[in-house]
């Protein structure tokens, strides 16, 4: 399931992270690949351990947490500091999977990547190319957001930035590991809840129907749910 989430930062927030990022010192992206995907990926990124990096996170998974649509989507059990990458002209990031495990940084703790995440913090009229493709069942989907949105699909997906022809791109990107495992399954309690979000509205909450399924929701919920 991909899903495209809108509006996780404001206009003013992505402007006010971009003059961060804007004078920031970047480093090859490739210093922090893989022995596989070293070969692949051709762009920049922040030290995850050092400002602004650090506190950027934060700002952003602060908004994620009050976010709906997103812990709907997600059920996140842990989130992955955010980290940020800039694509400048030519440069790229082949086909490639995320790694299946990653260690939290500065933690004893691993996580399960279960979802894997892009926050757009250019517009897409700011550089040419730089599309994210995404291999489904559906086929290749591409996707290219307005600054402050993200897109949210598994971490099992194929997929790779195309060569930015002109311009930057820059992005933040993270994992999740969710509450629901199975794919399948989450997809399911997304559809379930927004479905309960929209008889909510139309019927009231104490309406029969919506308290039924969210009841449903909810045991389901109990039933596939395996936090950490």
């Amino acid at each position: 399931m991909l899903i495209s989430i809108p509006e996780v930062l404001s206009k003013g927030e992505v402007q006010q992270i971009r003059e961060h990022l804007d004078k920031a010192d970047w480093q090859a992206g490739s210093q922090t690949a893989g022995s596989i995907a070293r070969h692949v990926k051709q762009n920049q990124q922040l030290d995850d351990n050092q400002e602004p990096a650090i506190s950027l996170g934060n700002h952003i998974v602060r908004a994620l947490s009050q976010h709906p649509i997103f812990i709907s989507a997600a059920l996140p059990d842990k989130i992955y500091p955010p980290k940020f990458n800039r694509y400048s002209e030519n440069e790229t990031y082949g086909a490639h999977v995320d790694a299946a495990l990653m260690q939290i940084p500065n933690t004893q703790q691993s996580m399960r990547t279960d979802l894997s995440a892009t926050l757009f913090l250019a517009e897409p009229d700011e550089y040419d190319g730089g599309e994210l493709t995404i291999e489904t069942q559906y086929g290749p989907q591409t996707v290219k957001l307005a600054a402050g949105d993200m897109v949210l699909y598994p971490s099992t997906s194929l997929h790779q930035v195309a060569p930015v022809k002109s311009g930057a791109r820059v992005a933040s990107f993270f994992w999740i590991q969710s509450l629901i495992r199975d794919s399948q399954q989450r997809e399911m309690l997304f559809d379930l809840d927004q479905s309960i979000q929209k008889l909510t509205s139309e019927l009231g909450q104490t309406h029969n129907e919506v308290v039924n399924l969210s009841g449903v929701y909810h045991n389901l919920l109990r039933q596939w749910a395996t936090p950490a």
